[in-house]
C-alpha cells in the first residue's frame, strides 16, 4: 500500500494586535498539518502577499486599526480577489448580528476571542474541507434571531430597508461599525472625526430607519442587506 502525505492546510493570518498575531501563528504551526504562510497587520499587506503566496484559509479579525477597512467591506473585497480561499474569522465582537453579517459577506465561519483555541483549531480544519463553522450556541441564536424577525412582510418580500431610505455615505459608514459592535467613540477613532459628529451621523440614520437604539437596529439588520 502506498501512502500519500496529507497536504498541509496553507493558511494566512491578519490581525492588528501584535501580541495576538504571533501568538496565533506560534500555536497554529504546532499543528502538524497546518502551515501559516504569512502573519499580517493591515488588510492592504495581506492582499498584496496573497497574489504571490496564495493560501487556503485566510484567518482575520473582524475590527482592525483605524485606518484600515471595515470588516464586512474586507471579507467581500477577500472574496472577490481570492475566490479559492476560504474566510474564517476571529474577533472580540462575538455577537449573533455580527456573525450573521459576517456569514452573509462571505465568511465560511466565525469563532469568538474569547472561545478556546481548540475551537479555532477546529474552525480552521472544518472550513478547510468546505464545512461551515459556528459554535451550536451561536448558530442557535442566530436561528433565533433570524426567525423573530422574519415573519414580518418586509422580510418576506426581501425588500432591504436602504433601498426606501436615503442614507448618506458617512451614515452607512457609521451603521456598518455599529453593526460591528463599535462604540461611537472607537468609529470616531476610526473615521478621525470628532465623537460630537458621529453620534450625529448615528443619530440622524437611527431617525431615517425608525429605530431608537443599538438593540432596535440589530433586529433589522437583516433589512439592511446593502448597507
Amino acid at each position: 500500500m502506498t501512502w500519500t502525505a496529507t497536504k498541509a492546510i496553507r493558511i494566512a493570518l491578519l490581525d492588528d494586535h501584535a501580541v495576538v498575531r504571533h501568538g496565533l501563528a506560534t500555536r497554529l504551526t504546532e499543528e502538524s498539518d497546518f502551515e501559516v504562510v504569512g502573519a499580517y497587520a493591515a488588510s492592504k499587506d495581506m492582499m498584496a502577499a496573497l497574489r504571490a503566496l496564495p493560501a487556503d484559509i485566510l484567518l482575520i479579525d473582524y475590527s482592525l486599526g483605524a485606518n484600515d477597512i471595515d470588516g464586512l467591506n474586507l471579507i467581500r473585497a477577500l472574496k472577490v480577489r481570492f475566490p479559492d480561499s476560504k474566510i474564517l474569522v476571529s474577533s472580540s465582537h462575538y455577537n449573533p448580528a455580527t456573525v450573521a453579517l459576517a456569514m452573509r459577506a462571505g465568511a465560511r465561519g466565525f469563532v469568538g476571542k474569547e472561545q478556546e483555541l481548540s475551537e479555532l483549531i477546529a474552525a480552521v480544519r472544518s472550513v478547510a474541507v468546505g464545512r461551515v463553522h459556528l459554535n451550536p450556541l451561536m448558530a442557535a441564536e442566530i436561528s433565533s434571531m433570524l426567525s423573530s424577525n422574519g415573519s414580518d412582510e418586509e422580510s418576506a418580500n426581501g425588500d432591504s430597508l436602504t433601498d426606501n431610505v436615503e442614507l448618506s455615505p458617512r451614515e452607512r459608514e457609521v451603521l456598518r461599525c455599529c453593526l460591528e459592535g463599535m462604540s461611537v467613540t472607537q468609529i470616531a477613532e476610526k473615521f478621525a472625526r470628532s465623537v460630537k459628529t458621529i453620534s450625529g451621523q448615528k443619530q440622524a440614520a437611527f431617525r431615517k430607519l425608525g429605530v431608537r437604539n443599538d438593540n432596535e437596529l440589530f433586529k433589522i439588520q437583516h433589512q439592511l442587506q446593502d448597507i
